[in-house]
């Protein structure tokens, strides 16, 4: 009799150890480790000291959990998984951000096949012990993984590069870290594209961005070509403009991760120096170049005075857009092949 009471209070105390560990958040598969018996659990959960959460996991009350019990409880009813994507980054970050409602998201290794459990969005991955970091609670993937899973995902080449400027303009990674990471993903979608945007950003310039405005903006929908890095003089001393059609100075705003008040009023600077010159500078963004180049072009063409624009096919590899509506839809490179309208 003594020996069993022995059991049962070493037993309480481990459980208690863990419970501390996991935000009050256990497995059935941890209780049978730590010494409890199955009729042990089953009078826990009728005294209500225990309550459950997924099949096979409990939580230590039986109000509303919160995220980072929802977190716990989803990544031990798949184990073994941590926590990815915006739970992921949720997680590092701490409260604020996302949606503390939605599913949580875990990964677990690609062998397995898994049947899907309510409030737990599941995703197969590789290398996941490489990947994840297993001496945090929850586990979660490293900040820079779950960061490129996210960009990987994305919608659209602007979304994805918006997914890496929130990660580093958080200062929770920094763009060569997440290059690293990049470089070892061989068959990721979009790497190419998304190295080189990292490496040119992260060293101060923007030549992928200037790129992109050349190939999506200027060459597809027959504008004028432009001189680049035009020579000038400015107030504190020699400037070159990304691209000039005579007067009009297109600036390709490439910053994506760090901008300073000091650097936004050097870029006034250069805007009324050409003005003082005589000449329009405009300034375009990622979102423009990447996003909307249709759009943009459109625009451009009224500022150069360029007459029955756009013309009537279309305006782009891949792109259909509406001046009259201001919509459009530009598609991947890889739809590029599909039928297209023959307006604009």
């Amino acid at each position: 009799m003594r020996a069993e009471q022995a059991r049962q209070r070493g037993a309480v105390d481990r459980v208690a150890h863990v419970l501390e560990r996991q935000d009050g958040v256990v497995s059935r598969a941890q209780l049978m480790e730590l010494g409890v018996e199955p009729h042990e659990v089953r009078r826990w959960q009728r005294r209500r000291e225990l309550a459950r959460l997924h099949e096979g996991v409990y939580v230590d009350h039986t109000g509303l959990p919160t995220w980072n019990q929802r977190a716990w409880g989803a990544v031990l009813s798949v184990w073994p998984a941590a926590l990815g994507g915006e739970s992921a980054l949720r997680a590092a970050e701490g409260p604020g951000r996302g949606d503390d409602t939605g599913p949580v998201h875990v990964v677990v290794d690609r062998s397995r096949k898994l049947a899907a459990r309510p409030g737990v969005a599941i995703q197969r991955t590789f290398d996941l012990e490489r990947r994840a970091l297993w001496n945090v609670g929850p586990p979660r993937l490293r900040y820079e993984e779950a960061v490129l899973d996210l960009a990987m995902a994305a919608r659209g080449e602007f979304a994805a590069v918006g997914a890496l400027a929130k990660a580093v303009q958080k200062r929770h990674t920094t763009a060569p870290r997440i290059a690293t990471a990049l470089a070892t993903r061989s068959r990721a979608r979009r790497r190419h594209f998304l190295l080189a945007v990292l490496r040119d950003v992260g060293s101060g310039t923007c030549s992928v961005l200037e790129h992109a405005y050349l190939s999506r903006v200027e060459r597809p929908h027959d504008l004028p070509t432009a001189r680049r890095q035009l020579r000038g003089v400015g107030r504190s001393g020699a400037v070159y403009r990304d691209a000039a059609y005579g007067d009009l100075l297109v600036e390709l705003d490439g910053r994506l991760f760090h901008d300073t008040a000091e650097q936004r009023d050097a870029d006034f600077d250069r805007d009324l120096d050409a003005a003082v010159e005589g000449a329009t500078s405009v300034r375009l963004s990622w979102g423009q170049v990447i996003d909307r180049p249709c759009a943009t072009a459109y625009r451009v063409s009224r500022l150069l005075g360029v007459r029955g624009w756009p013309p009537g096919r279309p305006c782009g590899p891949g792109c259909s857009w509406d001046p009259i509506t201001d919509r459009g839809r530009s598609v991947s490179p890889g739809d590029s092949d599909r039928p297209r309208s023959s307006g604009s």
